[in-house]
């Protein structure tokens, strides 16, 4: 086991794909925002993909050992040392029974991810251990790590051949530190409610990305958004702003016109409302979002369900067992 010294922002117990299935009931995915990382992660230090493992937020937390353990830190650059010293990231690293991994905050990103080989032991709810904060479901009693939890993971043997591995460069997610981010998206559900010049500016202008951003949803700032007639002229229940529609599904990264306000609806987001979702960021993009910081300005492109099913296998790809090396 290990226990929790410090918890840092939210540190919680995740495993990819997340809690599928369960929409209809209003259970999102959940899972790790940046499931790239997470997957690399789990591939260093000989997990399968989905293994449940740690996802940091902004500030990492610090955790004593009580056995030896084969740990993998990805993503966001938190500066980990262990005892004091610094460690490698995207790399496989040896830490024994005494020793303390610490992780401070966020140089270069926003989210990191900690693996340990075997896979944190914590009890599914509804198929899946992904930690659903608002409903208090998942993870370690349904929340975040708390100070002076002890956390269990599944032992597996320590040995040399699951240390030191590494990344291969090509297979690396390309998180930066810059002020702009391009994110693809497709048409979503009720991309007909925005006319020519509204969809025009969407993916032409420049949007912030809000401090009222959480798993739930991703607010954006910018300009003010046109829409067609059906929006202005239709029945009474469809509610009185252009972006109000009866009550629908939503899909998971469905961009969501809260009123004036563009929010993606992230990994435990919403399952319905009665807002329009005029564009879909899929969920190989979702990496980008994870790893913004508030304040990044965010650009839309549009491409086709089909680039973006390449876009996925080819995450997979780079995330594949060949992608790591000694």
């Amino acid at each position: 086991m290990f226990t929790v010294i410090k918890t840092g922002l939210e540190t919680s117990v995740q495993d990819y794909p997340g809690r599928l299935g369960f929409r209809n009931q209003g259970f999102p995915p959940s899972g790790p925002m940046d499931s790239w990382s997470f997957r690399l992660a789990n591939r260093l230090v000989g997990n399968e993909v989905g293994t449940a493992a740690l996802e940091c937020q902004y500030i990492g937390p610090t955790l004593a050992f009580e056995q030896d353990a084969v740990i993998a830190i990805t993503g966001a650059d938190m500066t980990p040392k262990i005892d004091g010293e610094a460690v490698p990231m995207w790399t496989s690293i040896h830490i024994k029974a005494g020793q303390e991994l610490a992780l401070a905050f966020a140089k270069k990103g926003v989210r990191a991810y900690i693996a340990i080989a075997g896979g944190i032991d914590s009890e599914p709810w509804l198929g899946s251990q992904s930690t659903f904060h608002k409903a208090g479901v998942g993870g370690i009693e349904g929340h975040a790590l708390q100070k002076g939890q002890q956390i269990n993971w599944r032992a597996v043997d320590v040995n040399d051949t699951l240390v030191n591995r590494k990344v291969k460069s090509e297979a690396l997610p390309d998180i930066n530190s810059n002020n702009a981010v391009s994110i693809n998206v497709v048409y979503g559900p009720n991309v007909g409610w925005l006319n020519e010049a509204g969809k025009t500016k969407f993916l032409s202008e420049p949007w912030k990305l809000s401090g009222k951003s959480d798993r739930t949803g991703f607010r954006l700032e910018g300009p003010k958004l046109s829409f067609t007639d059906k929006a202005h002229n239709k029945p009474p229940e469809h509610g009185n702003e252009p972006s109000n529609i009866i009550d629908q599904g939503y899909p998971v990264g469905g961009i969501n016109l809260a009123g004036e306000t563009p929010i993606i609806l992230v990994n435990d987001g919403p399952s319905m409302g009665g807002f329009i979702n005029p564009f879909t960021v899929p969920g190989c993009e979702f990496w980008k979002l994870a790893q913004a910081k508030p304040g990044t300005q965010l650009y839309f492109t549009e491409i086709t369900v089909q680039q973006a099913q390449l876009l996925s296998k080819e995450q997979s790809d780079a995330c594949a067992d060949d992608k790591i090396t000694k």
